[in-house]
């Protein structure tokens, strides 16, 4: 495999790239300050910014054969929703979603023309817990999710794959920032919810944190497994988070729906199109 990696200076996207190449695929690793990358061992070590329309037609110019896209690049904060902008949503926005949207369309000529290829974008399993304070961060994320749903179903006939990832609590960047106490203790209405949601993290988050490179196994065992379902944890939260989600089964609903067109979808293409 040949993969793109965004985001890869740090967290997951680090150790997916290294775990990656560690196991003999190419890897070309991107980040927005590429001194980041400065010491992971991969075919390529290039500068992206998801949000630069330029940034992106750049690298699309790189790529040359990829058959893996792996839209890591994401950023967070949180806070009461009344004391958040709307300019700092719409930031976070261009990189959680846009960003995902961006990559994603400008590769897929690239992978349908490399099939069998795959996309996989990690989410969070924040996205299934109403985890106060988070809204607009869980907002992009369920965007990403939903946005992968339908990409799932047109991209199938090509022979490519889609893959969603839902981390919880990996001991990343992004993650540490989040400890401590929560923004939303200077506000006297949110002061008794932001203590509560304080000691439920810590009595049953924080414990159970784990490194990037368990993370990275799950997403590189995901990737390349052709068999495997759509969505993966990669932790024992998100691993619980999900199982609890899939109660409602989201691969029957897959096969109730989207497994139902691309079927009708091969028969008016007089079975040309490549199953799912």
């Amino acid at each position: 495999m040949r993969a793109l990696v965004t985001g890869a200076g740090s967290g997951v996207g680090r150790a997916t790239s290294a775990l990656l190449a560690a196991r003999g695929h190419e890897v070309i690793a991107t980040a927005r300050d590429t001194a980041t990358l400065g010491d992971l061992d991969v075919a390529a070590r290039l500068c992206l910014d998801v949000r630069d329309p330029a940034s992106v037609h750049e690298i699309k110019r790189e790529l040359g054969f990829v058959d893996g896209l792996v839209n890591n690049a994401a950023v967070s904060f949180d806070g009461p929703i009344e004391d958040v902008s709307v300019e700092l949503i719409r930031e976070m926005f261009e990189t959680n979603v846009f960003g995902v949207v961006s990559m994603t369309a400008a590769a897929i000529p690239i992978l349908r023309a490399n099939r069998p290829s795959v996309v996989c974008t990690v989410t969070s399993s924040s996205i299934i817990a109403a985890v106060p304070f988070f809204s607009a961060y869980r907002a992009s994320k369920a965007a990403a999710s939903a946005f992968g749903d339908s990409l799932r179903v047109e991209v199938a006939p090509f022979g490519i794959r889609v893959v969603e990832i839902m981390p919880g609590p990996v001991d990343t960047d992004m993650f540490r920032l989040s400890t401590g106490e929560a923004d939303a203790s200077r506000f006297a209405d949110y002061r008794a919810m932001a203590g509560v949601a304080a000691t439920l993290r810590q009595e049953h988050a924080d414990p159970r944190v784990v490194e990037p490179a368990a993370a990275a196994t799950a997403v590189v065992d995901a990737i390349l497994d052709s068999s495997g379902p759509m969505r993966y944890g990669c932790d024992p939260i998100s691993l619980e988070l999900l199982d609890l989600w899939r109660q409602c089964d989201d691969e029957t609903v897959f096969t109730m729906t989207g497994s139902s067109l691309l079927d009708l979808v091969a028969a008016a293409d007089g079975g040309n199109a490549v199953a799912g």
